[in-house]
């Protein structure tokens, strides 16, 4: 158990289905690779969990509704949470918690319920990556945008979804609950299927919230979605590796996380000394 509360990153998207779990995932994978450290995804979309197709795990031993006796009792504790999570294949330090299937329990997930999640969370790992859905009618999307350490609001350069749906949602009931659109940073997808259309600083305009990055979405990103193997373009594939790189650098600077160490490689020069040396340095 950490000894202070996890910063808590919530990502939420103006419209459904724009790429805003892909973003949220890639965001925790670049935290987990460039940290080291213990990092909870969690999937808090209610009524449209999609991550655990992300990854190839169609049928996952745990899902949050499976959590709901624990929630309901005030009974989950990190350890039951980091044991209920899953260890990315390829990156074991970042976990994740996959959402809902019990469809028509949303609306009975209460408020209490995701505050008890979120704490057991913030003392299970060293940062929290929370994907909400993008409506704010029911309590996990409103408790984690409450309880968050940083907002971030995903969205297209479509006007009917940065302007229709964001003044609706980020103008108009965030601040219902406490949460004014400057607390949000911005994160813009770009897909394959539009050119053009408004650039950053006018959405962020519109909005009035701060940049934050872009993510790309593409054909093969949407190959590796659909096939499961999505974590492991991230980890491989050379445009998977620049995927939300620069956003989670701003994030681990905002909230004090330290990058590993740069690995030094080891000149061949080097390695014929020491061969010489009969495998010593000195």
């Amino acid at each position: 158990m950490n000894g202070s509360a996890a910063p808590l990153v919530a990502f939420i998207g103006t419209t459904p289905n724009i790429g805003t779990t892909a973003a949220a995932f890639a965001a925790a994978y670049r935290l987990a690779e460039a940290s080291g450290k213990s990092i909870g995804y969690l999937c808090l979309n209610l009524k449209s969990a999609k991550i655990h197709r992300y990854l190839g795990v169609i049928e996952p031993t745990v899902t949050l509704d499976k959590l709901r006796p624990d929630l309901r009792s005030y009974s989950l504790t990190a350890d039951k949470l980091r044991r209920a999570a899953h260890a990315v294949q390829g990156r074991p330090n970042l976990q994740v918690l996959f959402g809902n299937f019990v469809r028509d329990q949303a609306e009975y997930f209460t408020p209490e319920e995701a505050d008890h999640l979120l704490t057991a969370a913030e003392q299970a790992f060293a940062m929290v990556v929370l994907d909400v859905g993008a409506y704010w009618d029911n309590a996990a999307t409103i408790c984690a945008m409450r309880r968050a350490s940083s907002r971030i609001l995903v969205t297209t350069p479509a006007l009917s979804h940065f302007q229709e749906d964001g003044r609706r949602w980020i103008g108009q009931v965030s601040p219902l609950f406490g949460v004014a659109p400057e607390q949000y940073d911005l994160i813009t997808i770009n897909g394959p299927w539009r050119n053009g259309g408004y650039q950053m600083k006018h959405i962020c305009k519109e909005l009035g919230t701060a940049q934050l990055g872009q993510f790309q979405l593409s054909e093969p990103v949407f190959s590796q979605l659909d096939s499961g193997t999505y974590a492991g373009w991230l980890r491989s594939d050379a445009l998977g590796k620049q995927a939300m790189r620069e956003p989670a650098k701003a994030l681990m600077q905002r909230h004090g996380i330290r990058g590993l160490p740069p690995v030094l490689s080891v000149q061949p020069w080097y390695r014929k000394l020491l061969t010489h040396r009969n495998g010593t340095s000195s």
